[in-house]
């Protein structure tokens, strides 16, 4: 029979999100959490102490007449299985991470706890896309690309427009679109590349460059300007090194002054447990609200397809 650790680890097992803020390393995240999950299931009530039958010697009687030995039963408590003699149930309880933030960057984080580790691993085999907001500041440029780095060079940028912005951003989306096609080893004229683009399931198979699939300007306030970028096998560090080409292009210089993811696949910015819910309740709460959502979503798809039969059955009978 289960103890109640057991239990309680069992509904933990799946899939979920934590925000990451700027300047913590993914590695304090993921071992904080790891700590806290630990605590919160050894915390659980523990199963009463198994039971033996103890013979005990009846105490010598005044007399001093011979007489047998007496003897009495009595139960007691194995303390051998008590916990402060065998030490916590849990000594460990691994997190797996997902598509990791670098400490320069915030946002969302996605980890899995028992079989959530496989989920993880079979969620980034297929084509994951993640957005990010990027912030930039023109007339600078580090050796890293962040603000923080040592200034390299200093430049105007008066000249620069929103409209030479937005079509420097064009240019860089029609390139990578070409990347796209290019990495995807599907024939484009095919109805299987139609489907796929319709569904926006069309991306790279396996491990492939940084390939920018959305990009486009949210807020522009020279030196200031704010992206959204939607991308594929990234990292943050070449986000900031994109900030600093689209400020090459432009005839100036920029630099990035932060980076923060807002979906990865399925998760977003509303589903991210912040530091104070990093505890085992609101991470239970989290996974069983993901199991929730993720079925509903196969309810949805099953439901797509039956109707895309009747529809195709429909339509071959009229053709006859």
């Amino acid at each position: 029979m289960a103890t109640p650790a057991v239990r309680m680890f069992r509904r933990l097992e799946g899939l979920f999100c934590v925000y990451k803020p700027p300047g913590v390393h993914w590695k304090l995240v993921r071992d904080s959490i790891e700590t806290n999950l630990m605590k919160g299931i050894n915390a659980t009530p523990s199963q009463p102490l198994p039971q033996v039958v103890h013979f005990l010697a009846q105490p010598d009687s005044e007399s001093e007449a011979p007489r047998e030995l007496a003897l009495s039963t009595a139960s007691v408590p194995t303390l051998a299985k008590h916990p402060l003699v065998t030490g916590p149930e849990f000594k460990h309880v691994r997190v797996g991470v997902g598509h990791r933030l670098d400490a320069f960057s915030s946002g969302v984080l996605v980890l899995g706890v028992g079989h959530g580790n496989k989920a993880l691993n079979e969620m980034y085999k297929t084509r994951v896309t993640r957005d990010y907001t990027v912030e930039g500041e023109f007339g600078t440029a580090t050796d890293d690309f962040a603000h923080t780095g040592r200034v390299v060079e200093r430049s105007t940028y008066d000249h620069i427009t929103q409209d030479k912005l937005d079509r420097v951003l064009a240019m860089l989306q029609g390139a990578n679109q070409k990347a796209l096609l290019m990495y995807s080893n599907i024939d484009m004229s095919s109805q299987e590349a139609y489907e796929m683009a319709v569904q926006g399931l069309l991306g790279p198979e396996g491990k492939s460059v940084p390939i920018l699939t959305g990009l486009r300007c949210i807020c522009f306030q020279p030196p200031h300007f704010t992206l959204e970028v939607q991308c594929i096998n990234e990292t943050q560090k070449y986000l900031r090194k994109v900030v600093h080409e689209i400020g090459l292009e432009l005839r100036s210089t920029a630099v990035c002054k932060g980076v923060r993811r807002t979906r990865d696949g399925l998760f977003t910015l509303q589903d991210a447990l912040i530091h104070h819910r990093w505890t085992a309740s609101d991470v239970m709460h989290a996974i069983y609200q993901y199991h929730a959502s993720k079925k509903m979503k196969n309810q949805k798809i099953k439901m797509t397809a039956s109707q895309q039969n009747e529809t195709n059955g429909e339509a071959a009978n009229t053709m006859e």
